[in-house]
């Protein structure tokens, strides 16, 4: 069958505190929360760190989500509140697990020149959104074709497995395109997917993406055709309709107002003067301010479908 395409355009918006850089963003958007459970997707780059002042992301707490990073250049150190410390390098998955509650912060290299990549957030469902936290890390070995080249992290796509574990069906890959070429990929025709092209010009089943710009395509098709104008790279993320409501609000997934309302106020009496007391979120060892939350908006929050 012929795919049905719906093109996301990204939107600039700031992150992490005053030293704020700026990311684009295709997901959520006002008429699509998620794309499986992918539920964020942040674009950013290429930067010259010199000049914006790389990523500077002091500790922050998460609920109810996992975050996935992927980076194209540069690298970042992830310091969490489980005593996780790694460094953030190309083509390679850093998978944190907030579940129940954790913190985080996210700071550029000091030898990082350029930083260019996507931060991702995955929902966990209902069984799994207590969990304890965690954190994974997987280099995947590339697989090649004639014009074409992938790093699947999450899932399986291209004749290629990731070995680490989801708590819902996934698919999460980075595919590099040759100008000129037209790839045809097996896909799991219950999942739905989204195409985020980094660098390049390429049409999904005949309809052209700019960079940042990301393609939905509905269950239903046993195959996705790719079409590489100029070399291309994007990023391949799908999964079965998610199935669950979702209340998504600052950096925290639940499932009612209330809850939010909660989660908000735990985070608050956990910062003591800019620094982390224990609690639900744990303690990042840095040497910096934690980010407050924002104020509650004066509405209710909207559940998320």
């Amino acid at each position: 069958m012929t795919a049905h395409i719906d093109v996301l355009t990204s939107r600039e918006v700031p992150l992490g505190g005053p030293r704020a850089m700026r990311v684009r963003r295709t997901l959520p958007q006002r008429h699509r929360s998620l794309i499986g459970a992918w539920c964020f997707v942040d674009h950013y780059g290429p930067d010259e760190v010199d000049s914006t002042g790389g990523m500077v992301v002091a500790p922050h707490p998460h609920t109810g989500l996992q975050t996935a990073s992927w980076l194209f250049e540069g690298e970042i150190e992830h310091r969490d509140s489980a005593g996780n410390q790694a460094i953030v390098r190309p083509g390679e998955l850093n998978l944190m697990t907030a579940g129940h509650g954790i913190s985080h912060s996210e700071v550029s290299t000091p030898d990082t020149a350029v930083l260019h990549g996507a931060q991702l957030w995955i929902a966990l469902p209902e069984g799994s959104r207590d969990t304890e936290p965690g954190f994974e890390h997987f280099a995947p070995k590339p697989v090649r074709g004639p014009g074409w080249e992938a790093r699947v992290f999450l899932g399986d796509l291209l004749g290629a497995s990731s070995p680490v574990p989801t708590h819902t069906p996934l698919v999460g890959a980075e595919l590099m395109l040759a100008t000129g070429k037209t790839l045809e990929i097996e896909v799991d025709e219950t999942f739905e997917h989204g195409l985020m092209l980094d660098v390049g010009v390429i049409e999904v089943e005949g309809t052209e993406l700019k960079p940042s710009d990301l393609a939905y395509v509905p269950p239903g098709n046993t195959t996705l055709t790719v079409t590489a104008h100029e070399e291309a790279r994007l990023l391949v993320l799908g999964g079965p309709p998610f199935g669950e409501p979702i209340v998504m609000w600052w950096n925290f997934i639940g499932r009612t107002h209330e809850e939010i309302v909660g989660f908000r106020e735990e985070w608050q009496q956990q910062i003591v003067d800019g620094r982390q007391a224990d609690g639900r979120f744990g303690v990042v060892d840095i040497d910096m301010d934690s980010i407050p939350a924002p104020e509650m908006p004066n509405v209710r929050l909207k559940l998320r479908h």
